[in-house]
């Protein structure tokens, strides 16, 4: 495949509209040019399915296929397949009505880890598909181009082997293809039309704003829920929730750049985590805001591909002794870079910012200027109190447990 021409040259920041076919479902995605097939599938469009092992085609874990071809979706820019038809493992048949392939590698136990079977799966259809009449003998030969870590070969062979004799009229195409909404990436509110976003389309610098974030439907990539105390006033608490631009310079990483116009802002925030330097850029609606209550959503994208949406709610409640009680909630929905992370470290990364945050709030409402510094949240500080916390928690729990023990022991006696 060659790379069309007016995609030859595309800058680092830029994106390219790319539509495929996948899985029956037409779907477009804007994509910077270097973002490969398996990290659109799975970081985009949510097609976990596909493994990504070498990232160098040699194990191929990642095998799809791309117009009825088996094809190393590591290999393949996203950008090259305008307008081709994928098939990914999720499109072979469905929880209530396995594919032929699927049930046979249960059957034999051709798996044992499970992280080669989606390209050994993807790799055998298109094998008995071309090769309907292919020998025992000739399977391990055929097959070599998947490689299974747990050397369970034998169990392969004996799965496809089965297949193959009992289909040598003609391999069932898959069973779980048609048009519909691809999981986890479809706005709510949209059609089940099969159309879904790579990524929350932001407006660019210069432009207006679209009528709405709509946020992803399904389960977010992180839920947070956190709780400050904080010293100042409920009224202090308030003027600093009217005043977004203060309140975005509480936020670490964050800068509001432009003012859009009915409670619509533009802006940017930048993280570091260790090796993985994100910058994004994005916007945000205020769909409430009042002295004791701030909801909002956002969505923003880096220039490595990777995008986030979240839908934020602050809540400022009075405290008898005169103080306020701030609690933020989100829900962050991730793709790209940044969603490689484990949902546990991420959200714990996302609390620690939240709980800086109101700290910042808390100084700000105080008529200081919020201590945040200029740089980016970075790994050490980020990570470390992470885990310092996570330790706090595991000591509260072996203390609980013993003290809960001593009562037992005694109540016993």
């Amino acid at each position: 495949m060659n790379l069309p021409q007016t995609y030859a040259r595309t800058e680092a920041d830029q994106t390219v509209a790319v539509t495929m076919t996948v899985n029956g479902s037409e779907v477009t995605m804007s994509l910077p040019a270097r973002v490969t097939l398996s990290d659109a599938l799975r970081d985009h469009l949510g097609l976990t399915g596909t493994h990504v092992g070498c990232e160098h085609g040699i194990c191929g874990m990642c095998t799809v296929l791309v117009d009825g071809e088996a094809a190393r979706a590591c290999l393949l820019f996203a950008v090259q397949l305008d307008g081709a038809e994928i098939t990914t493992v999720e499109g072979l048949g469905r929880q209530d009505d396995l594919h032929p392939l699927q049930e046979s590698f249960g059957k034999h136990h051709g798996l044992q880890c499970g992280f080669c079977t989606p390209g050994f799966l993807m790799s055998s259809y298109d094998l008995l598909t071309h090769e309907p009449d292919v020998r025992r003998e000739d399977l391990p030969e055929e097959l070599s181009g998947v490689l299974c870590r747990c050397t369970g070969y034998r169990n392969i062979i004996d799965a496809v082997d089965e297949v193959a004799e009992a289909h040598r009229d003609g391999l069932p195409g898959p069973g779980n293809c048609g048009r519909r909404a691809l999981v986890g990436r479809t706005p709510a509110g949209t059609s089940g039309s099969g159309a879904v976003p790579a990524e929350a389309a932001v407006v660019e610098e210069g432009s207006g704003h679209p009528d709405e974030i709509a946020l992803p439907a399904g389960e977010p990539t992180i839920h947070i829920d956190v709780t400050s105390q904080l010293s100042s006033s409920p009224e202090d608490v308030a003027r600093v929730l009217r005043d977004v631009r203060l309140l975005a310079r509480c936020l670490p990483g964050a800068e509001l750049t432009d003012e859009l116009g009915d409670d619509w802002y533009r802006g940017r925030a930048r993280i570091s985590l260790g090796p993985i330097r994100l910058a994004f850029t994005g916007i945000a609606q205020v769909l409430e805001q009042s002295d004791e209550r701030l909801q909002m959503n956002a969505q923003g994208k880096d220039t490595g591909g990777g995008g986030a949406q979240a839908g934020i709610v602050i809540v400022a409640t009075p405290l008898g002794a005169g103080g306020t009680s701030l609690q933020a909630k989100a829900d962050v929905f991730l793709t790209g870079r940044i969603a490689g992370f484990g949902r546990s470290l991420a959200g714990d990364v996302s609390r620690r910012m939240f709980a800086d945050f109101a700290r910042a709030l808390d100084q700000a409402a105080a008529g200081e200027e919020p201590d945040v510094s200029a740089r980016p949240p970075g790994a050490f500080t980020l990570l470390l109190s992470t885990l310092v916390e996570r330790v706090r928690q595991r000591v509260r729990r072996v203390t609980g447990a013993q003290r809960g023990g001593s009562r037992s022991r005694r109540r016993g006696d």
